[in-house]
């Protein structure tokens, strides 16, 4: 019997780069590589980003093809999963109403799928990462912005046209700041790398205006201001999370705020989808897993649900390669 493992190629699209790389049945990230993506060109120049990173694939590891069960590609939506086709998003400009798993497809001749990166992610969780043993998973990337995935029985949830699980653009606040999808106060707007870096500039700027905070008040000398250099409009949500690191008192209240934020929030889904865990994945969970307890504390306030702290919160598994690892899932859904 042959021991070699099956593999899949997931390609993981973004507005800079394409990544892709080989994932073995176990979930297990053999190999992978980058390269920069023409997002803002031609869709003819799209496509050849994606066969350029798959060809770096192939050529540092010929002997894939042979084992090869498909080709997986998550990117940014909207996007149609079931044809296969980018409709518009407005990260990947390049292609609209684009039949790229067809193109891809044609290109190679091994059949491929495509969904969203959110989808993808989640599934990669239920799989083989933190989802494992759970039956219907929540899944939510904290970052730039916020999505979600929602994997019931081992299979993606994708609504009657393939956009539900927009779970960064659920509204908790209709008078809260505006989110780019044109809604106001979604928790992507409140709770996203921006949003975070916003309210602690709004902080700062709060303290400087004060003027008679007392010089012995944990907020009167915020790290913020000095890890950006003195430069207000430079503060992000890194420098949030130093400086919440080193004991800033007014970055844990930013971050206890949005903590606050995710709760309500969290409180909706469960009450709407009551999953059996709740997974966070995205550059910004690894900060704010230091809050799950608080978060979980106030669960009950919004929630109806009053077996709601029953529900594990818990860190992805995959970090900078949940791409990779969801788009090759797609192949073993």
């Amino acid at each position: 019997m042959d021991a070699t493992p099956t593999i899949a190629l997931g390609v993981d699209i973004g507005g800079t780069k394409v990544a892709a790389g080989l994932v073995d049945s176990q979930g297990q990230i053999l190999f992978h590589t980058r390269v920069a993506m023409a997002a803002r060109g031609s869709a003819a120049e799209g496509v050849s980003a994606v066969q350029s990173a798959i060809e770096r694939v192939f050529s540092a590891r010929p002997e894939a093809q042979s084992s090869l069960t498909g080709i997986g590609i998550c990117a940014p939506g909207p996007l149609d999963p079931v044809t296969g086709v980018i409709l518009n998003p407005p990260n990947v400009p390049c292609w609209r109403n684009f039949p790229l798993a067809a193109e891809v497809e044609r290109a190679t001749g091994i059949p491929t799928r495509l969904d969203n990166d959110g989808n993808a992610a989640a599934l990669a969780e239920a799989l083989w990462g933190a989802g494992v043993g759970y039956r219907n998973v929540f899944y939510a990337t904290l970052g730039t912005g916020i999505g979600a995935g929602i994997i019931f029985d081992g299979r993606i949830y994708h609504g009657r046209t393939g956009s539900a699980a927009e779970g960064g653009h659920v509204t908790i606040d209709y008078k809260g700041p505006p989110c780019g999808c044109g809604k106001r106060g979604c928790i992507e707007a409140l709770c996203s790398g921006p949003a975070i870096a916003r309210r602690a500039r709004a902080g700062l700027v709060t303290l400087r205006q004060a003027g008679s905070t007392p010089v012995e008040s944990p907020r009167s000398e915020s790290k913020m201001l000095a890890l950006a250099g003195g430069d207000l409009n430079a503060v992000n949500a890194e420098m949030v999370a130093e400086a919440f690191r080193q004991g800033d008192q007014l970055a844990a209240d930013v971050l206890g705020e949005t903590a606050d934020f995710l709760a309500i929030w969290a409180g909706n889904i469960v009450d709407l989808l009551e999953p059996d865990v709740f997974i966070l994945g995205g550059g910004l969970a690894p900060l704010m897993s230091e809050f799950f307890a608080r978060i979980r504390e106030q669960l009950p306030k919004w929630c109806e649900n009053q077996r709601c702290t029953e529900m594990p919160m818990v860190l992805a598994k995959y970090g900078a390669d949940a791409g990779i690892a969801g788009a090759a899932a797609l192949c073993r859904a």
